[in-house]
């Protein structure tokens, strides 16, 4: 399908201050042998996301990849993507979030373990950042979790092949489209390369319980909608011994982070709007 490699679909509402390290950092990898489509579609925005996003057009070129802008007055992150799958012109897609910088190798790495007529699912490493000593102490905890640990989360970046975007149409209407994909694919189908991305978590406690509110829902969602998914999930038990090791090694890391959960449960059904908490 057309003459790129890959597309990336970068949905963005209101990235004025993250577009840049975002775009910079696909605009330094290294080892794509053929051209890339970027897409990036600003949605709902009051900054100037967009063209911010724009200036960034010359620096592909000179790659000889081709960025796209594509401004839609509407705010929603599902839209976005399926607006980026329309004009996207490579069968494979790497769906990319505007606060996700990459590391220089991630993107050949993905392209190259997605080539296979079989349908493939694909991630980097992820790298869990945080700047308030609350979400540090949650990211240390929380990157040692088994499914983080061990698995191919695609938290924030995730890829597939033409074949493995064959495993549906229009993204859904649903909180946790990474969720969604993820299950789409079988374990065996799913490939974590080594290359790392970094992946910032909220910030502070309340956008901590505001945000694991939301991806606790996502995960029910999904579950009540689509439970024929759930025979793909893989996720690795957590037993009470490994947190109990956890909690001696780093007992303000795992305060912090049952403290969360706890408060996740406290205020269940409350409203989970988006929010990342910068």
């Amino acid at each position: 399908m057309g003459e790129f490699q890959a597309t990336v679909i970068v949905p963005a509402s209101n990235e004025a201050a993250l577009i840049d390290g975002c775009l910079s950092a696909l605009a330094a990898s290294r080892g794509v042998t053929g051209a890339v489509q970027v897409i990036v579609v600003p949605n709902g925005c009051h900054d100037d996301t967009a063209a911010r996003a724009a200036r960034h057009a010359d620096g592909f070129a000179r790659m000889g990849w081709q960025l796209l802008v594509h401004e839609v007055s509407e705010g929603g992150k599902l839209l976005a993507l399926n607006v980026g799958d329309g004009l996207a012109q490579a069968g494979t897609r790497i769906y990319l979030d505007a606060d996700v910088t990459v590391s220089p190798d991630l993107v050949a790495q993905v392209i190259a373990a997605l080539d296979s007529d079989a349908p493939r699912y694909a991630s980097g490493q992820v790298r869990i950042t945080a700047r308030s000593w609350a979400s540090r102490a949650y990211a240390r905890i929380w990157r040692q979790v088994p499914f983080m640990r061990a698995g191919v989360p695609g938290c924030g970046l995730f890829a597939v092949n033409a074949a493995g975007r064959g495993r549906w149409g229009a993204f859904p209407d649903i909180i946790s489209d990474d969720t969604y994909v993820r299950l789409l694919f079988a374990p065996q189908d799913r490939i974590g390369v080594p290359a790392p991305y970094d992946w910032p978590i909220a910030e502070g406690m309340r956008a901590l319980v505001r945000v694991r509110r939301r991806q606790d829902a996502g995960v029910t969602e999904i579950e009540d909608r689509f439970p024929e998914l759930l025979a793909n999930d893989d996720k690795a038990p957590f037993p009470m011994r490994e947190k109990l090791g956890m909690a001696l090694r780093d007992p303000v890391g795992f305060a912090v982070y049952a403290g969360v959960a706890l408060a996740v449960r406290l205020t269940a059904g409350r409203a989970t709007g988006w929010s990342r908490g910068r």
